[in-house]
C-alpha cells in the first residue's frame, strides 16, 4: 500500500482530515490527493489506485462517478439511507459501501486495504498478460528464422564457396573487384556467424514461453484468491 497513490474526494475538511490522520497513522501509508467536487470538476484526476468518495453538495456523486473509469477502485462513505446512493448502487455494482457510523474510518481502512491489494494483483496480472503477448510475438518471429536457418546457411554456403574460387584466381581479376568480392565474402562470413547464434534460441524461446506461462497462471490464482 506505501506506494498506492488514494484520491479522498468531498466537500467536508473534517472528513478529509480525519481519514487522512487516520492513514498516517499506519505503517504503511498511501499517497494521498484530497479533492472537493468543483476541483475534481475542473481538472483532470490525478492518478490513482482507489478513489474514496466522502460527503459531498447534493447531486455531484453521480458526476464524479460518471468521470471514472469503470474498473477504477471507489469507496463511497455516505449514510446508509442516502437517496442517492440507492439509485447509484443500480448503475454501479462494484461500489463499495461504507456507511457513515462510529466506526466508519476504522472500516474504511480495512475495505481499502483489501480493493488496494485486488487493483494491485490485477494490475501484475495485466502486465503478465501483455508480456505473454510481447513474448509470442518474439517467438513467432524466432520460429520463422530457425525455419529459415537452413536455407539461409544454404544460400551462404554457395556465395562462400563462389567467392573463393574467384579469388583463389587473383589474375584473372581487376584489382577493384578482387577487393569487392573480398567484401561480400566478410560479410557472407558475417552473417554465418549470426545465424550460428540461432542454434541455441529455440531452447532459449522455450525456456522464456514456460516462464511466461507460469507467471500468467500463478498471478491468475492471486487475482482469483482475493
Amino acid at each position: 500500500m506505501r506506494h498506492a497513490n488514494v484520491v479522498i474526494l468531498t466537500d467536508e475538511t473534517e472528513f478529509a482530515q480525519l481519514l487522512t490522520a487516520c492513514w498516517q497513522a499506519e505503517r504503511q501509508a498511501p499517497n494521498i490527493t484530497v479533492l472537493n467536487s468543483d476541483s475534481w470538476r475542473e481538472q483532470a484526476a490525478p492518478t490513482h489506485d482507489l478513489v474514496v468518495v466522502g460527503p459531498v453538495r447534493d447531486g455531484k456523486i453521480t458526476s464524479v462517478l460518471r468521470s471514472l473509469d469503470p474498473a477504477t477502485a471507489v469507496i463511497l462513505c455516505a449514510p446508509a439511507d442516502s437517496r442517492e446512493f440507492g439509485q447509484l448502487r443500480t448503475k454501479y455494482p462494484r461500489l463499495v459501501h461504507i456507511p457513515l457510523r462510529e466506526d466508519w474510518a476504522q472500516t474504511l481502512l480495512l475495505v481499502a486495504g483489501e480493493s488496494l491489494r485486488r487493483a494491485k494483483a490485477l494490475q501484475t496480472a495485466r502486465q503478465a498478460e501483455q508480456n505473454a503477448a510481447r513474448n509470442e510475438n518474439h517467438a513467432t518471429l524466432g520460429r520463422y528464422m530457425l525455419d529459415m536457418k537452413h536455407s539461409v546457411n544454404n544460400a551462404l554456403t554457395s556465395m562462400l564457396g563462389n567467392a573463393e574460387l574467384l579469388l583463389l584466381e587473383p589474375g584473372r581479376l581487376a584489382a577493384d573487384t578482387r577487393e569487392q568480392i573480398e567484401t561480400m565474402h566478410t560479410m557472407a562470413l558475417r552473417i554465418h556467424e549470426i545465424f550460428q547464434r540461432f542454434s541455441s534460441l529455440e531452447t532459449e524461446m522455450q525456456f522464456a514461453e514456460r516462464k511466461s506461462q507460469t507467471e500468467t497462471e500463478r498471478q491468475s490464482q492471486v487475482v482469483a484468491a482475493s
